[in-house]
């Protein structure tokens, strides 16, 4: 599943030579967290969230620096952060770098850029031009969908076991030549031996998410600390 396949085309934008004002409003009729700043021709340019507008004088929410941040900034990011705090246009509230990703991203790498990045949604570009949102709620939802989906064929037992010792082999965490696997109706037996309790549920974790995996019967055991020592 790609970006193309979860992203909102139908988005609320808006213009850099709209003001503060104006964007506060889209925000708050549309119920949405943040705006994309787009050109005439529907290139992205920036984007304004509820966080560029909330150390405004106007509101009375302005916070200044302490003193010895002061003291450290230069003048010049002291000019930049007042021309943000004060101007009453979108072109110097909008943030400027924005984490984009292509429509032909996987929702895997889409979930680790929200992630690593910390960002609520991330704007959909090909060829500079904007052409959808996705954010941790439409990955959800793509979540939710898939778990619904059937498979529209079931894999032999011997299909499913060379699938399971295959994703056993390419984690760093797994013992494979410790561990036994059956495979019958679909109902899989573990057997073997692990290292921990976090190694036993992630070895059962991956056989339950295994493709064609209808039940997994645990039989590992933990190796004794004593033993493990000797």
């Amino acid at each position: 599943m790609k970006a193309s396949d979860v992203m909102v085309s139908n988005i609320v934008i808006t213009t850099p030579d709209a003001t503060v004002r104006e964007v506060a409003n889209l925000l708050l009729v549309n119920q949405i967290s943040a705006v994309p700043v787009v050109s005439a021709i529907g290139e992205l340019l920036g984007i304004v969230s509820e966080g560029d507008l909330i150390n405004r004088p106007e509101n009375e929410t302005r916070h200044r620096k302490s003193w010895w941040l002061e003291a450290l900034a230069s003048n010049e990011s002291l000019a930049a952060e007042y021309v943000k705090s004060h101007s009453r246009r979108v072109s110097d509230v909008m943030t400027r770098d924005v984490i984009t990703a292509h429509p032909d991203t996987s929702v895997a790498e889409l979930a680790s850029i929200l992630e690593s990045n910390g960002i609520k949604r991330v704007p959909i570009v090909q060829d500079g031009k904007l052409l959808g949102i996705v954010s941790r709620a439409n990955l959800l939802r793509a979540l939710a969908r898939v778990g619904d989906r059937m498979p529209d064929a079931r894999p032999d037992d011997a299909a499913i076991r060379q699938d399971l010792m295959a994703r056993l082999d390419r984690e760093r965490w797994a013992r494979p030549a410790l561990i036994s696997i059956t495979v019958f109706e679909g109902r899989v037996d573990l057997w073997g031996i692990v290292e921990s309790q976090a190694e036993k549920q992630a070895v059962h974790v991956l056989a339950e998410v295994t493709p064609g995996v209808r039940a997994v019967n645990d039989n590992l055991m933990i190796r004794p600390v004593a033993s493990a020592l000797m």
